[in-house]
């Protein structure tokens, strides 16, 4: 099935299933707004931060990581960003694994993107490592109205640090408001379970910033995205966070994870590890976006994982095809990100 993408029509191929046949993909209809996240693994620059822990990402360090192989990753990353675009890129762009303000600079106002009005928002957060999330936005089409970092505190782990929840709320035409969270959870380092409180404590953070935010407009519209280190499934997106899977109607008051939704009608998923894929990049929507309230609104199956076929590789030990990752160890592949990037669409109704 092929859909229209603004008046045009654009072909290009992606891994059915991410097994061992190419097939030309789906084209989605472009909303007004697309929303884009993409976690890019490691986009450092080649500057020591003398108060993170970037050393190996330098060009003496353990992945040599060079002027040259930062730049072919903004391109990298460019043209990844065009291909979800489409016709035109996407009017937000959500990072993980951005190590600080220059790298999305050099991004938007570096590479070809730098044709469109883009605006960056990112904090430092206080991640060991110096990874941050941010976004860049199209500021000639979308207000940014507001922005701010919610840190995280453990209260069992006074010591402990993690990435901050990035928020922002934008206006999309004359009066349409809308919130945005980006999100890196916590990793599985030390296994599923023993790290699970960590990002079940986070997602309840989160839970009581969207709570807060429905009490006072209980028709609020918002997006969650982000990696979450967790399937739809984990007690940190159900329990947690309480983002649950599709329904016959939509209550303005609740979340729900329209990812769980495409992951239940796929083999598929934006992480690859061994042969098993993991749905750790996702989008959730309150439920008045998919209510048909009028307005900027959404659908059950507007969210997509942009497997384009120069963003895979074959998989010769396990298999079928994965993410087409920048290193292996401290083996430098040249590829784009050991994550798919996945897109949200907004219609005005």
């Amino acid at each position: 099935m092929i859909k229209k993408l603004s008046g045009a029509i654009v072909l290009f191929f992606t891994i059915l299933s991410y097994g061992q046949t190419v097939v030309p993909g789906i084209i989605e209809e472009r909303g007004e707004v697309r929303i884009m996240f993409y976690n890019v693994e490691n986009f450092f620059d080649t500057i020591n931060d003398s108060l993170t822990l970037d050393d190996e990402f330098l060009p003496a360090g353990r992945y040599g990581w060079t002027e040259e192989k930062c730049w072919k990753k903004a391109n990298q990353i460019f043209k990844t960003i065009a291909s979800v675009g489409g016709t035109k890129p996407p009017e937000i762009v959500g990072f993980a694994e951005i190590e600080n303000k220059s790298v999305l600079q050099r991004l938007a106002y570096g590479t070809p993107l730098s044709k469109y009005s883009w605006k960056i928002v990112h904090y430092e957060s206080p991640d060991l490592r110096g990874i941050d999330v941010g976004l860049i936005y199209r500021d000639d089409i979308l207000q940014l109205l507001s922005s701010g970092n919610i840190r995280i505190h453990f209260p069992d782990q006074p010591g402990k640090k993690t990435r901050d929840i990035l928020y922002c709320t934008f206006r999309y035409g004359q009066n349409e408001i809308f919130h945005l969270f980006i999100n890196h959870w916590p990793s599985r380092r030390g296994g599923e379970k023993k790290s699970e409180s960590s990002r079940v404590f986070v997602a309840s953070v989160l839970k009581n910033k969207t709570d807060s935010i429905l009490r006072t407009d209980p028709a609020a519209k918002i997006i969650i995205t982000g990696d979450f280190n967790d399937e739809p499934e984990n007690s940190s997106i159900l329990s947690g966070l309480e983002a649950g899977s599709r329904e016959d109607r939509a209550d303005t008051g609740n979340l729900y994870n329209l990812s769980a939704v495409l992951k239940q009608q796929c083999n598929c998923g934006t992480y690859r590890y061994r042969n098993t894929w993991n749905m750790f990049d996702q989008f959730m929507v309150s439920g008045s976006l998919i209510a048909g309230s009028g307005g900027l609104s959404t659908c059950w199956d507007c969210v997509h994982i942009a497997a384009f076929d120069f963003l895979m590789t074959e998989d010769t030990k396990y298999g079928g095809y994965k993410p087409y990752r920048t290193y292996t160890g401290p083996s430098y592949r040249g590829g784009f990100s050991d994550h798919l990037p996945v897109y949200l669409d907004l219609f005005l109704q």
